[in-house]
């Protein structure tokens, strides 16, 4: 029975660890509250969004800190981008912008775990601005 309870509670400690250990080796502009996606609960408008956030996307990778770096549960490094393209109305460039961002991603996935930041974190439908 004591080597039970001495075996849960270092269990316990390592998985709070472990949590503790990713939150210090993240980058100093992500927070673990920081979505990383949403989604509709329900299909249509004006549903109940459902955000994933970093620290929900992190234990889903059983990510950890390795040195000073972050690293998924096979031992990948990760990293975090942020993406582009929620606008309104879009800037005159915005296909040039969304390749640029493409090329970027593929080069990264090559060597990394990556991590893609929404860039609409509310979840609600952006639309378009009319032009008079």
């Amino acid at each position: 029975m004591a080597s039970l309870s001495i075996a849960t509670a270092v269990l316990l400690f390592t998985v709070s660890l472990t949590a503790h250990n990713t939150n210090n080796c993240l980058p100093a502009d992500i927070k673990p509250t920081d979505v990383v996606a949403t989604r509709l609960a329900k299909p249509g408008i004006g549903g109940k969004v459902i955000t994933i956030t970093v620290a929900q996307k992190l234990k889903e990778l059983r990510a950890t800190c390795r040195g000073h770096k972050l690293v998924d549960g096979g031992g990948r490094e990760i990293r975090f981008y942020k993406l582009i393209g929620c606008w309104g109305n879009p800037p005159d460039d915005y296909q040039e912008q969304l390749q640029h961002q493409a090329k970027e991603l593929a080069s990264l996935r090559k060597r990394y775990r990556v991590i893609e930041m929404t860039c609409n974190p509310s979840g609600q439908q952006i639309s378009k601005l009319a032009i008079p």
